[in-house]
């Protein structure tokens, strides 16, 4: 029988104990995300349109969600050979608050939309704001001076409250409940997080053009591994050899157009 821990605080559990509450908690999140399913496709396909129409994604943010919307933002180049500049992550302190925290950085309401027109923000763009608890000042005062400038707006909250919601022209909020630790926001709210921002890009960038089957044809050759995926995936859609294939790669640069070249010869 499992011993009732109920009314007991963490420092006094095992750790097979605090690892199956932890546990617990992350199954919460899922079904948080599945409730939450038809405002994440609105955003997505909002997303998906500004992109395929020139535009581009911000992902603004303090704290953990600043870290994990700059997270999900440099790994579209490598992943699917984007323009670095199609996703952009800002985060409330700027550079420096990615490993450190920066006092009163996200209090702020007037930065956030100061850091956008720094990186040339234009009405074909769309600002997601990420913010658990839906009330940071810097998200969002960006998400309000992005919208009354007729910039498209979203955001990913775990708050039906949060202030945030009213700058939104498409909201996520997802249900997750009390955090493990209390307040501490990195825990489940920040796997919500996660989960939502790698469908929001992984969905857009597939609906672009940039994966064959379930393969990224346009990923960055940044290491021996992925070389020998682009090989084998060179393999798999033609008759050459591991040889040739190779030689295709190295001729041309990319997966995408090693496979153009051999398909048109």
């Amino acid at each position: 029988m499992k011993e009732n821990t109920a009314n007991t605080g963490l420092e006094g559990q095992s750790l097979p104990q605090l690892l199956e509450g932890m546990h617990a908690t992350t199954l919460e999140v899922l079904q948080g995300i599945e409730e939450a399913m038809p405002q994440i496709e609105e955003v997505c396909e909002l997303v998906f349109k500004a992109l395929e129409g020139g535009g581009r994604l911000f992902y603004i943010g303090a704290g953990t969600s600043g870290r994990l919307g700059i997270l999900d933002a440099s790994e579209c180049p490598p992943t699917f050979g984007s323009d670095p500049e199609q996703v952009v992550g800002l985060i409330a302190g700027g550079d420096q608050a990615i490993r450190n925290a920066v006092e009163f950085a996200e209090d702020d309401e007037e930065q956030a939309y100061k850091d956008l027109m720094a990186q040339g923000i234009r009405k074909e763009d769309v600002v997601v704001g990420i913010a658990a608890s839906g009330n940071t000042p810097y998200v969002v005062g960006g998400l309000r001076d992005a919208q009354q400038h007729g910039i498209a707006t979203a955001c990913i909250t775990c708050n039906t409250q949060g202030k945030l919601l009213a700058y939104a022209d498409k909201p996520i909020i997802v249900h997750t409940g009390e955090e493990f630790i209390h307040g501490s926001t990195r825990l489940k709210a920040g796997t919500a997080q996660k989960l939502i921002l790698n469908m929001i890009t992984t969905t857009t960038f597939i609906r672009l053009g940039h994966v064959q089957g379930r393969f990224m044809i346009d990923m960055q050759l940044a290491n021996n591994k992925l070389w020998r995926r682009g090989i084998d995936f060179i393999m798999k859609q033609t008759k050459l050899s591991a040889e040739e294939a190779r030689h295709a790669l190295e001729k041309h640069g990319s997966v995408r157009k090693a496979l153009q070249n051999i398909h048109n010869a």
